[in-house]
């Protein structure tokens, strides 16, 4: 059997290494958040080669004596911690072992100068091994370098990334806790190179914006909700982008919990539910929320980076992120991503002048009786001339009413009056500031759905239209049985069922919004979402899928022909629905071409 030993302090040490520094990103974590804990008001950040070559960190901090610097490269040491409290700590880093785990895997240089003192104190440690110690000029505050990260464990070094990964890698986690601490200055470098600086004292908004994407401040809500209730008080504040501007991966959601930045499965699964009928399944949100909760209701200990969390009431802070993000966005609710995308403005253009019609007008003239004249036109030839009418496009698919003039009462309507229909999918309107276009499978989709999720909020039953005959709807028995367990939820919603034997339900009612829908395609897809989403998510968010499927299936559908009262009508419910910007697909229902863009296409700018 073999004898048990104790382990040498080195191997310790690079054993605490392999769980704390996992590669230059995660040393600069632990380096930035020292400076943080500090009480520093401005700090600088300056890495080479993606931090594989150099990484150094300076603050105007509390500093640190001599002794205080040899004491803190001993393990489990930290002055973060006055008691025995854990379950109170409200610093960032507080397990002591990140300077020693540094130092026994890399070169490690801290220089310090409390404020009031006449010097500061160099110390420099090389893979576990004390080479350096004396005075050091520096202004009051701290720097600490670290060179050749993992030079002497060559089987951890060729695990690491290339230097532009572990740059991104070591830019993130600056971006993180720069968005954290607004009242804090950041400066970060890498090699010669500035890549950004946000003053101190900034607003959240402003710092979010700077950081993440400037656009977000223009695209995105403010949010700011407080659950007072005792000892289970919550306060989530933060920017949530709306949902037409999204990215196509995750890695644009920053989360904070007490002002550490956290990657935790309930808080993205929660953000996930809150933007569930607002978003493609292949779209992700693009956030920053700050989650501030007692010290108590949280652990922050389960983890040796402390990335991860752990609540002791999961469910309500799921519930207040997700009410507390639909509160949100409700209040942008009309609003989507208006900017036309780049691409799309680009393909217009205007057409050269040439002998004849332009390419773009020719489907106008194909097809036309050419024994008579059109008016403008003094003569056939004339318009047949310089160009061959076998060369043509397509029939035009428009569809035009006749103009009104824009009444100074219409002037009041955001999304403008009704003045043709495109496709018969797009309804073209004027308003007074632009050009609007509308989806109108979208837009009324998401009508369709906010009366659903209004009929049944509360105790009410939503109106249901019954049917002549009750159709029976055969299917799987697993179908059935997950049909049969939401039928009360479903006849608050409008839509009676029943079991009908083992393998059919039978459909007694539908809602009356959605009196259009086919009973066998909606129970069917009903089944889907509850196959997909039953036991992972609560009962509230598997009611949102059932209400964004029946929606789809009740909303007017591209292709139908509408006349100017019913668009007119579309518009005028759009702009009292909230969250009408955007389809439950998170797509947007509606676009503005400016007065201002309009006249830029035609060269009158």
């Amino acid at each position: 059997m073999p004898q048990i030993r104790r382990l040498p302090e080195t191997l310790v040490n690079r054993i605490a290494a392999g769980e704390v520094v996992e590669r230059p990103a995660s040393a600069l974590k632990e380096l930035l958040e020292n400076a943080i804990d500090a009480g520093a008001a401005r700090i600088v950040v300056s890495i080479v080669e993606g931090g594989l070559g150099s990484i150094e960190i300076t603050d105007d901090g509390c500093g640190m004596t001599p002794e205080e610097i040899a004491l803190a490269l001993e393990r489990h040491a930290t002055s973060k911690l006055p008691d025995e409290a854990i379950e109170q700590v409200a610093t960032l880093g507080f397990r002591g072992e990140a300077l020693p785990s540094i130092g026994s895997v890399a070169k490690l240089m801290i220089e310090s100068r409390p404020v009031g003192a006449a010097e500061g104190w160099r110390r420099v440690v090389d893979h576990g091994t004390s080479v350096e110690e004396g005075p050091a000029a520096l202004p009051p505050g701290t720097r600490v370098r670290v060179e050749n990260l993992f030079a002497k464990i060559p089987a951890r070094r060729k695990f690491l990334r290339t230097p532009r990964s572990e740059y991104a890698a070591c830019q993130d986690v600056v971006k993180r806790l720069a968005m954290a601490r607004p009242d804090i200055g950041f400066t970060f470098e890498h090699g010669a190179r500035r890549k950004f600086a946000v003053q101190p004292g900034e607003s959240v908004e402003t710092r979010v914006s700077q950081l993440i994407a400037r656009e977000l401040a223009d695209n995105g809500v403010f949010i700011e909700l407080e659950r007072p209730s005792g000892d289970s008080a919550m306060r989530l504040t933060g920017v949530a982008g709306l949902p037409t501007y999204n990215r196509g991966i995750a890695d644009h959601q920053y989360l904070f919990v007490n002002g550490r930045p956290v990657k935790d499965r309930l808080l993205t699964g929660a953000v996930r539910g809150a933007y569930a009928d607002m978003l493609a399944r292949d779209r992700h949100a693009v956030l920053a929320l700050f989650l501030d909760i007692p010290f108590a209701d949280v652990d922050v200990n389960v983890h040796p980076a402390k990335t991860e969390v752990r609540f002791r009431d999961a469910q309500a802070v799921r519930g207040f992120i997700v009410s507390g993000l639909r509160q949100a966005l409700s209040t942008g609710d009309r609003r989507s991503a208006q900017a036309p995308d780049s691409n799309a403005m680009n393909r217009w253009q205007q057409e050269p002048l040439a002998d004849g019609p332009a390419p773009a007008l020719r489907s106008i003239f194909s097809g036309r009786d050419w024994s008579m004249p059109s008016p403008g036109i003094h003569s056939v030839a004339e318009a047949r001339a310089g160009w061959d009418a076998n060369e043509t496009l397509a029939a035009p698919q428009g569809r035009a009413v006749e103009a009104e003039a824009l009444r100074d009462d219409d002037k009041n309507f955001p999304l403008g009056i009704a003045r043709g229909q495109v496709a018969n999918t797009y309804i073209v309107a004027e308003a007074a500031d632009g050009l609007v276009l509308v989806d109108q499978h979208a837009a009324h989709e998401r009508i369709v759905l906010e009366r659903l999720r209004a009929a049944g909020a509360g105790d009410k039953v939503a109106a249901s239209q019954a049917l002549l005959m009750p159709e029976v709807v055969e299917m799987d028995e697993p179908a059935c049985d997950r049909l049969e367990e939401q039928i009360a939820h479903f006849t608050t919603l409008g839509l009676v069922i029943e079991r009908f034997g083992p393998g059919a339900m039978l459909v007694r009612a539908m809602p009356a919004s959605l009196k259009r829908a086919h009973p066998e395609a909606l129970l069917t897809d009903l089944a889907d979402d509850l196959a997909k989403h039953g036991e992972s998510l609560l009962l509230g968010e598997k009611i949102e899928h059932v209400l964004a499927t029946m929606a789809c299936h009740g909303s007017v559908r591209a292709g139908r022909t509408l006349n100017v009262h019913e668009m007119n009508a579309l518009l005028r419910e759009m702009e009292a629905t909230p969250r009408s910007g955007q389809c439950n697909h998170g797509r947007p229902t509606w676009v503005k071409l400016s007065m201002d863009d309009v006249e830029k296409l035609f060269g009158r700018h």
